[in-house]
């Protein structure tokens, strides 16, 4: 067996036990309620409860949540600098563990994608999709929470690329599965082209995923918004004829 899937067979056999395990299970279930400061945190915690082997996920999803708060600031220097410092901390891990090297390829991803920069971005997206798609080929999963396919999605969308968005998150669809964040993914896609059909399906099929949950993140409260807004009513009947 090649270097690199030992190393994958290495990382993904070597579970967390006791207090540690549940604090990776509360993670992946903030993580598909599109709570990544939550599911970060819970990694942390797990990390503190004897888990090392999760601290770099812990480090990803930071640099995550830390480039899409720099994309609200059109990507300036100053607030990129937590996603150079993620980097820069996954470094520590990188040499001995491609898992840790896609990660940061994802995080370089993220900083022309704040700063809508798109062809770096288009390059640094093609380079991360080679990796995860070996990962994925060899029987292995994709990064924790957010894979690189469903960030590939995610950084077209911040560009307003909908037809190039719409691609990526239809081949996460197929290599990763109807993720919470695909559904999200798709429905927005199709909103920003305009499909009103195709948005209100999606939107809808985002809702009945998320079923009875209480919690209301703003990714629910957008598909709610769409779904009761114009357009997804229904047209009128119009009045009934008189004989």
């Amino acid at each position: 067996m090649p270097l690199f899937l030992i190393a994958l067979a290495l990382l993904q056999g070597a579970p967390c036990q006791g207090e540690a395990a549940r604090h990776v299970a509360q993670a992946r279930q903030l993580g598909d309620a599109f709570d990544l400061i939550g599911a970060a945190d819970a990694y942390g915690a797990a990390v503190k409860a004897g888990c090392a082997s999760v601290q770099a996920t812990a480090i990803y999803l930071h640099g995550l949540v830390a480039a899409r708060a720099a994309d609200a600031q059109f990507g300036s220097a100053s607030s990129l600098v937590p996603v150079k410092e993620a980097i820069a901390e996954l470094e520590l891990h990188a040499a001995a563990d491609p898992v840790v090297r896609l990660m940061q390829a994802v995080l370089r991803g993220a900083m022309p994608a704040a700063q809508h920069e798109r062809l770096e971005m288009a390059l640094l997206i093609d380079q991360m999709l080679r990796m995860e798609s070996v990962q994925l080929e060899a029987g292995f999963q994709g990064l924790p929470v957010v894979s690189a396919h469903e960030a590939a999605g995610f950084f077209w969308l911040q560009l307003h690329v909908y037809d190039e968005a719409g691609r990526a998150f239809d081949l996460a669809a197929r290599r990763i599965g109807r993720t919470p964040h695909v559904r999200v993914g798709l429905a927005r896609t199709a909103a920003g082209r305009g499909d009103r059909t195709a948005a209100c399906a999606e939107y809808a099929d985002l809702m009945t995923w998320w079923a009875n949950r209480t919690a209301t993140p703003p990714e629910i409260a957008e598909a709610r918004a769409y779904l009761t807004g114009p357009s997804c009513a229904r047209p009128s009947a119009g009045p009934a004829t008189r004989r």
